[in-house]
């Protein structure tokens, strides 16, 4: 199931969170509820919130009505988002943000995406992406990284594993480029963005409704 849709339930106490999710979890809907979602929603908890992951629109909007009644219920204080994740930012995005519909707007987001991630790489100092190299043996792997320092790529060196920064998608893909030409028979090169990952303390998939 593709959860491309979130409900964020922020709780404004964290000894709330317990109970709460208790809620979600034993709560049950009405036959015709649950035959308007049609699938299961996924639930995980973080800190003071909820995220409950759903399919498509209508299932998300679902669980956001219910979650409201449930916390209301149970006299909780809890503020609420419905987000959409944006493929082409790589990121969560408020439900009413217009997705990208032609060419165009798809190319604009992707070059805003690849400048936001530059700039972080180069603030932080830290690379946004990398390129991770495996050899078919430890000879291979130094002989390799040696041609590519000489070439002015710095390189993480892990035995038969080789690893190159990048500072954004474009310039990694560029990079994995120039590796798979140089490098020898039987090694596998892969790109990997390294940014934050989401937050998903799974305690789900569950029928809750």
């Amino acid at each position: 199931m593709a959860n491309d849709w979130r409900v964020t339930v922020t709780l404004h106490d964290e000894s709330h969170l317990e109970p709460a999710v208790q809620a979600v979890r034993e709560h049950e809907v009405e036959d015709d509820a649950r035959g308007r979602l049609g699938r299961l929603v996924a639930v995980s908890a973080e800190g003071t919130s909820i995220y409950l992951y759903a399919g498509t629109e209508n299932a998300a909007r679902e669980a956001d009505r219910v979650a409201r009644e449930l916390i209301a219920r149970h006299g909780l204080a809890a503020d609420f988002a419905l987000d959409r994740w944006h493929p082409a930012e790589e990121e969560w995005e408020n439900a009413d943000v217009a997705m990208p519909r032609t060419d165009e707007e798809r190319r604009a987001e992707h070059e805003r995406l690849e400048a936001e991630e530059t700039r972080e790489s180069v603030t932080t100092g830290r690379a946004q992406w990398e390129v991770r190299v495996q050899l078919p043996s430890h000879h291979a792997a130094v002989a390799l990284a040696d041609r590519l320092q000489a070439e002015g790529h710095p390189v993480i060196r892990r035995w038969t594993l080789l690893v190159l920064g990048a500072n954004d998608e474009d310039d990694a893909a560029a990079l994995a480029q120039v590796v798979k030409q140089e490098a020898p028979a039987g090694a596998t090169v892969q790109t990997q963005e390294l940014g934050p990952l989401l937050p998903f303390t799974q305690i789900g998939p569950i029928p809750i409704w």
